[in-house]
Parts: structure tokens; sequence; C-alpha cells
């Protein structure tokens, strides 16, 4: 009984949470794990713009490159700051106690932020930032409200504006809704290459969730192809067998 209880309990729990998380209108991503182009794009705007506070500790530079066919030179060259080598794992140098005093928590670790929120949320979040003043950093977020983290790609998006408008509820009760948001101050890239390049990023933090996903994918035709096969033959052995039975 009570474990019956336990299980109702977590999926009330469950289904609050994902009622809460549809509020929020997600925009879809399309990304390509075997572009490598994409990937590679995607890992260099991690490491310029992501790896001063936010590490993903379950990477290795040199994996990242025999995934994406680099070499070492390309590696130290692009992707390596710093004294590290190729076979470490890809931290930041923030300490957690600074990234608390400077941002009220510290920035967690990416790795694994793709498989959590999933690729439209990351997508969303990163094309949401837009100008408030009552923030420290001066930006909010239509996805995560009253976010700690600064706008980061402001150098390649620019900066954008809320528009809101007003709706009544059954009672009678005004709230404001965000309608859109505007670009006052364009960027480095235009909206399109801006778009592409946050595509870019989420794609290499989907790799980097689930790095093996890429040799699955590429072994799972292979597989199923083996597995018919071996069905097949399994059949025919079958009506061989039964046949000197009867």
């Amino acid at each position: 009984m009570r474990s019956i209880f336990l299980t109702a309990l977590m999926l009330m729990v469950a289904s609050a949470a994902q009622a809460a998380g549809g509020k929020v209108r997600l925009d879809k991503v399309h990304i390509d794990l075997s572009n490598r182009q994409s990937l590679w794009n995607g890992a260099k705007l991690f490491v310029n713009y992501c790896m001063g506070c936010h590490g993903a500790q379950y990477m290795r530079y040199n994996r990242v490159g025999r995934d994406l066919g680099l070499s070492q030179d390309d590696l130290k060259r692009y992707l390596i700051f710093g004294d590290k080598k190729v076979g470490d794992t890809m931290t930041t140098a923030m300490r957690p106690e600074d990234g608390a005093k400077w941002f009220g928590t510290p920035p967690p670790d990416l790795s694994l932020v793709a498989r959590s929120r999933g690729p439209d949320w990351l997508y969303t979040y990163l094309r949401g930032f837009y100008l408030d003043p009552t923030r420290p950093f001066g930006v909010n977020n239509t996805v995560f409200q009253d976010v700690a983290m600064p706008h980061v790609l402001w150098e390649l998006q620019g900066w954008q504006k809320a528009v809101f408008r007003t709706e009544r509820d059954a009672e009678g009760h005004e709230r404001k809704v965000l309608e859109r948001l505007e670009l006052v101050e364009p960027g480095a890239l235009s909206p399109a290459e801006y778009d592409k390049a946050v595509r870019d990023l989420v794609a290499f933090l989907a790799y980097v969730g689930e790095p093996a996903q890429l040799e699955r994918k590429r072994l799972g035709p292979w597989v199923l192809a083996y597995l018919a096969l071996l069905f097949v033959v399994f059949y025919l052995l079958k009506k061989e067998y039964w046949r000197d039975v009867h």
C-alpha cells in the first residue's frame, strides 16, 4: 500500500512539473549530429563563450578531436587554452565559491544539460535574452525568468527588447504577457546567422551529453541488417528441424 501511495505521489509531482514547463513555448531545433562542421563550430562557441563559467567535466578534449576528426594541433590552436593537455577534461577554471559570489549560485556543469533540459529548451533559451534594467546583469530570459546568467552571446546576437501585451483574466485581473522580442541593437551576426550559431552550439552540447550516440547511430543499420540475416537463418533452420520431427 505504501509503495502504491509513493508511486502515485511521484506521478503527481511529475505531472505538475510537466504542466508547469508546458507554459513556455519552445522553438523546435533540428540538429544533425553527423554534421562534423556544425559540431566543430559549436565546440569553438562553447570554448570561447561558455567555458569561462561552465565546464563539461565528463568530456575530454582528445575525445572531441577523435570524434570530429581533428588533429592535436587543431585542438591546441582552437579549443585548448592555458596549460591544459589534450587528455584533460573540459573543466572551467572558475571556483564554485566565486561563481556563487558573483552570480548567486555556482554556474552548473553542462555535460548533461542537453539531456536534462532538451535541445529545444536550450535553443529557445539562448535566443530568448532581452533587456531588463531591473536585473543585476541588465537582462532577463523568456524561458528562464529572473535568470542569474548574463547574456554572454550579446556580441553575436545584439540586444533585444521585450514587447508585452496586457491581458485580463476571468476575474478581471490584468497581467502582462510577452508578445514578441524585437532586435534594438544588431550584433555581429544577422538573426539567421545567430540562429545557426546557436543551433551548432546546441548540437555540440547534445553530442557532449551522449558522445557514444555518433557511433551507435553509425552501427545501427549494420546491427539491424545482421539481425535480419540471423532471422532468416534461424527461420530456415526451424523449418528444417520441424520437417524431421513430423
